[in-house]
This record gives C-alpha cells, sequence and structure tokens, in this order.
C-alpha cells in the first residue's frame, strides 16, 4: 500500500509544483502551493519522520503561504506584471532539473554525509520527534535562539512595511 502512497503524494506534488510557477493567478498559485506543502508532508509521514511532517503543515502550509498570501495582496500587483510566461517556466523546471539530478549523484556518492549520531535503539524506544528535541534544545540551542531573534525581526519589519504610506494620492503640492 506505501508505494501506492508514494506513487500519489509525489505525482500531485509534481504537478502542483508545476501549477504553481505556471498558472497566471497569484492566488491560484498560492493554492497550488499549498497543494504542494500538503502532499510533501504526506511523504514524510512515508517516511516516519512525524516531526517534520509537522514542521512542514504548522510553518511551511500554515505561516510561510499565510505571508505569501499577505504579501500577494499587499503588493496589489498591475495585471500586466504578474503574468508567468511559459518560457520562463521551461527555463525554470530545465534549471530544477538539472539541480536535482546533481543532488541525487551527490547523495549517492561517498561525499553525501555521515549519519546521525543517535543510537538507533533511542530513536525506536522514544520516537524520532524525541531525538530531535533533545538534539535542538541541548546541542543547538543558541542557533535555535539566533532563528526566533530573526524572525521577530522579521515580523517587526513586516509590520513597519505594511504601516508605511506607499503612495501620495490626495495630497496636494
Amino acid at each position: 500500500m506505501v508505494p501506492v502512497f508514494f506513487a500519489y503524494f509525489s505525482l500531485v506534488s509534481i504537478a502542483a509544483g508545476i501549477l504553481t510557477v505556471a498558472l497566471k493567478n497569484p492566488v491560484h498559485c498560492g493554492l497550488a502551493l499549498l497543494t504542494l506543502l500538503l502532499h510533501v508532508a504526506g511523504l514524510f509521514v512515508l517516511l516516519n519522520a512525524e516531526f517534520l511532517f509537522a514542521v512542514q503543515i504548522i510553518v511551511y502550509a500554515g505561516a510561510i503561504l499565510v505571508l505569501y498570501l499577505f504579501v500577494l495582496m499587499l503588493l496589489n500587483l498591475k495585471t500586466e506584471e504578474r503574468y508567468f510566461h511559459t518560457r520562463y517556466a521551461l527555463i525554470l523546471f530545465a534549471t530544477v532539473g538539472i539541480a536535482g539530478e546533481l543532488l541525487l549523484l551527490v547523495l549517492r556518492s561517498p561525499f553525501g554525509g555521515s549519519k546521525g549520531d543517535a543510537p538507533t535503539e533511542a530513536i525506536l524506544q522514544n520516537g524520532a520527534s524525541h531525538a530531535v528535541g533533545i538534539k535542538m534544545f541541548s546541542d543547538y540551542l543558541l542557533p535555535f535562539e539566533i532563528v526566533g531573534v530573526f524572525l521577530l525581526g522579521a515580523i517587526i519589519g513586516a509590520i513597519v512595511l505594511a504601516k508605511t504610506p506607499t503612495s501620495v494620492e490626495g495630497r496636494e503640492t
């Protein structure tokens, strides 16, 4: 049954990725991106990576997509500027395909990186999410806090940009 779900999640993810870049309406692109992110989360479930599944749903499908749609509504793009041309989509897909093939070659080579240092028994006993949490809040606490400060700065910057007046209509000179 797992190969059937894998085929479904992967085919829908590929189709949604193509639609995200090729559709003309930005809101439709956002919906295609939501479909892509949800199906990638399904792939994480098939890999028994519950933590990555939760992060994918909460952070990417929730926060990042809302931020994306908020920026689209804030910018109020003109109709002729928001259309993505097919020629650029083909160049983008070719570039992504070549980069994906190179990534696969690197991952299958001996230069792919080392495995994690947590023992397999501990992961099977406590779960992968517990092992990630222990590692994140012990060895990587400072980088985790630095990322939190950066995200706080980004939120403050977005609020300042949203409150800044962008037009001078109505002002008399």
